[in-house]
């Protein structure tokens, strides 16, 4: 491990990087080479110059109709239901709902 350099872990990533996702095989990479020069196993980190790939964004997941109508059918009692479908219908996470005011007027959109 001693002999590596940083041009031939580049070698190694871009090959390896066709059949294994790049941003996580320079992840650990990097970190097993970091403990490996913390602990005193190598002199110097041959990662340290490399930059790991940029993550590109998820697609968000959606809901089927089926799966939708799946929630729905769950739904235990009228205040479940209501629940649901205002999360539903607004794209509101718990968090949001829980933090709205129970009597607050909302002035209508133009």
């Amino acid at each position: 491990m001693e002999l590596l350099d940083t041009n031939q872990l580049k070698e190694y990533l871009a090959i390896s990087g066709k059949h294994l996702k790049p941003a996580s095989l320079a992840h650990f990479m990097k970190s097993f080479f970091r403990w490996s020069h913390e602990e005193g196993y190598l002199s110097k980190n041959p990662t340290s110059k490399i930059k790991e790939p940029k993550v590109g964004k998820r697609i968000p997941k959606y809901l089927t109709e089926r799966e939708i109508e799946h929630f729905r059918e769950s739904c235990h009692s009228a205040m479940e239901k209501a629940i649901f479908e205002f999360m539903f219908s607004t794209g509101c996470r718990i968090g949001e709902i829980v933090a709205l005011e129970k009597n607050h007027n909302f002035a209508p959109l133009d």
